[in-house]
């Protein structure tokens, strides 16, 4: 889908590193991940014709995850764009066609917000008149229910919030799991990556529950014990 609307919009990039987010992100902590994750989202920013901003560790600025999260908006606007379109790399089924489509609806008045399914975001359209910093900042970031409380504050605006559909973003081990229900939505060289963490991952759960056993034979567990879930 080509994008032949005009160049008022801006695309922010808002994700760290691959180093920093193997630090943030233990449980999937993975280098060839966050790199194919990042490398992916900037292909996408570059197939949908807008001008985009890469805001990592080293260019983010504020104390706080709101905080840098806001600076950075802010800092597109003041290059001169009306519209900021957000999104991070953690959600492998984000697609070109997801931000024309928002910037299509920012073109028509209305704000746009692209859910996950963990409560979250994974993409932000938004009128420079609909931003206020320091409400911004009293938002949950990175907890759950940013989404309802974002869309809260936008109808309070008067704002008409345009919804893309529900995607899922990576930031634990279940989240592979449910996303590779999705196989077909999902570029094969991220495919590939995100199996072989969820093969290693079985490989150690299945080690830890056989050493498990071997300690405890003399007990009963039922399926679905306690015990041996806590090592899941």
């Amino acid at each position: 889908m080509e994008n032949t609307f005009s160049k008022e919009t801006a695309i922010l990039i808002f994700a760290n590193s691959a180093a920093a987010e193997t630090r943030l992100k233990k449980t999937v902590a993975n280098l060839d991940l966050f790199h194919a994750l990042t490398s992916r989202t900037i292909h996408i920013a570059k197939a949908s014709g807008l001008p985009f901003f890469h805001f990592t560790e080293k260019q983010q600025q504020g104390a706080t995850f709101g905080e840098r999260f806001s600076n950075a908006v802010q800092a597109i606007y003041e290059k001169g764009y009306a519209n900021v379109i957000t999104i991070g790399n953690d959600s492998p089924q984000l697609k070109a066609s997801h931000i024309i489509e928002a910037e299509r609806q920012l073109q028509l008045g209305k704000t746009v917000l692209g859910p996950t399914t963990d409560g979250g975001f994974y993409l932000m359209g938004l009128h420079r008149s609909n931003f206020d910093p320091k409400l911004f900042l009293s938002l949950p970031w990175q907890r759950f229910g940013l989404f309802n409380k974002i869309f809260l504050l936008f109808e309070s605006y008067d704002s008409h919030v345009f919804r893309l559909p529900v995607l899922h973003d990576i930031d634990t081990k279940e989240d592979i799991v449910n996303i590779l229900r999705f196989s077909k939505t999902i570029a094969i060289s991220i495919l590939k990556i995100l199996s072989s963490l969820l093969k290693k991952h079985i490989r150690i759960v299945s080690k830890n529950v056989q050493i498990l056993q071997h300690h405890f034979t003399s007990l009963h567990f039922n399926k679905g014990s306690p015990v041996l879930m806590q090592f899941s």
